[in-house]
């Protein structure tokens, strides 16, 4: 490939990987049952992971979904240098606004989700019912790593590189100013994004909310509104969701972080644990999603026929609690920005969900809701919804003369 070139990509796994995954879920052994084998508490439910592993193996048409993607997504991939790394071969989607004047807007996934996630909102933001509705040029890269982009070979590939890659990509399609939307990872890499390159970063959007918490030197007021506890109802109830996480939820993102190549075994080699292990996120950070077995399915084969193996997405944890790459640390992305304008959508199944005037911390906000349902996966649970968020934020008087300036 032409390093500068983008050239259109299909999906296209290889039958011997499709026919190796059938011959290991023949082949599995599962735990032992017991009186709480399905006990949510304990970790993924042994009779959802032998259903979906049967449907996997017997029923579940990867080709029919792949053919559905290819049709659906406007897919490319380009090769793209990163500082200190080697050429990576990125695939992403790319779909243009509608309208003249479209607003271009890089979606950034995290783990463990992938470019999956623009699926269903792409046709409402690259459209629009109303003449006074914004529209975008949609991009959502797989990021390094993920998905069908290329695995990185050293370490030290933090948030900072993939910030890099994520900016060259809009300005290798010309776009030398755009807009960010993100959660999960995506909060952290457009953060950094809107860091390193604030004239070209117009504005963020973001629907998963991470900051500093109150000190009594920095921000008083909020150390006090926390002592006191003058919150409404639905901040204290996503301040009990936040720290349920932290004390039952995260034990993944401590290994991840720690040993992630210890882990990456098992993911590697099995798809049976691969499956538990992203089943039991997706059922536990969503708000009651009533996900389908094709849908859950669909999630894990990006990742069982992922180009950079499953395995390699758990090392973004590591490098960036680490800071191997150097950049901004963690904590300097939970800082004001003053240069790029915000917009806050608090969902409250998210896994932390914290008051809005904690948000209000991260930069000027032009845009924040509290919305009644939905969870982590915005985009998947929610799509009107988040992209009616969107829409709104751009909608903005402020945002729309930065846009025109």
């Amino acid at each position: 490939m032409n390093s500068g070139a983008v050239e259109p990509y299909q999906i296209k796994v290889p039958d011997a990987a499709i026919e190796k995954l059938k011959a290991k879920l023949e082949l599995a052994t599962f735990p032992a049952e017991t009186g709480f084998s399905n006990d949510r508490n304990y970790g993924a439910p042994l009779d959802d992971i032998k259903r979906l592993a049967r449907t996997w193996r017997d029923n579940y048409d990867w080709r029919r979904v792949e053919a559905e993607l290819n049709e659906k997504l406007p897919q490319f991939t380009t090769t793209i240098g990163v500082e200190g790394h080697e050429n990576l071969k990125i695939h992403f989607v790319h779909k243009e606004g509608s309208k003249l004047g479209a607003i271009p807007l890089l979606f950034c996934h995290g783990w463990p989700g992938s470019f999956l996630e623009v699926s269903k909102i792409i046709p409402l933001l690259t459209s629009g019912d109303r003449d006074d509705d914004p529209t975008f040029h949609v991009v959502a890269p797989s990021l390094p790593n993920f998905g069908f982009s290329q695995r990185t070979s050293k370490p030290g590939f933090g948030i900072a590189q993939y910030a890099e890659v994520c900016h060259k990509l809009m300005l290798r399609l010309g776009y030398d100013k755009y807009a960010t939307q993100g959660g999960d990872w995506g909060f952290m890499i457009t953060r950094a994004m809107g860091l390193r390159y604030p004239s070209h970063v117009l504005a963020s959007h973001i629907n998963f909310i991470l900051t500093k918490p109150p000190s009594p030197l920095r921000s008083p007021l909020l150390v006090l509104q926390y002592a006191l506890g003058w919150y409404s109802a639905h901040e204290k109830a996503g301040l009990k969701r936040t720290r349920w996480y932290r004390s039952e939820g995260n034990g993944y993102g401590q290994i991840q972080t720690t040993k992630p190549h210890t882990l990456g075994f098992a993911l590697a080699d099995s798809p049976i644990a691969l499956l538990a292990w992203v089943y039991e996120k997706l059922k536990d950070w969503t708000d009651e999603y009533d996900w389908t077995d094709d849908e859950v399915l669909t999630w894990v084969s990006i990742y069982q026929f992922s180009e950079a193996g499953a395995d390699a997405s758990l090392r973004i944890y590591y490098e960036t609690t680490h800071n191997t790459g150097g950049g901004e640390d963690m904590t300097q992305l939970l800082e004001w920005n003053g240069k790029i304008p915000l917009g806050l959508s608090f969902f409250p199944r998210d896994v932390i969900v914290l008051p809005s005037s904690w948000g209000r911390t991260l930069g000027p906000v032009v845009f924040e809701k509290r919305h009644e349902e939905g969870g982590h996966f915005a985009s998947f649970e929610k799509p009107e919804v988040l992209v009616g968020d969107v829409r709104a934020m751009f909608s903005k008087g402020e945002i729309r003369a930065k846009l025109a300036s």
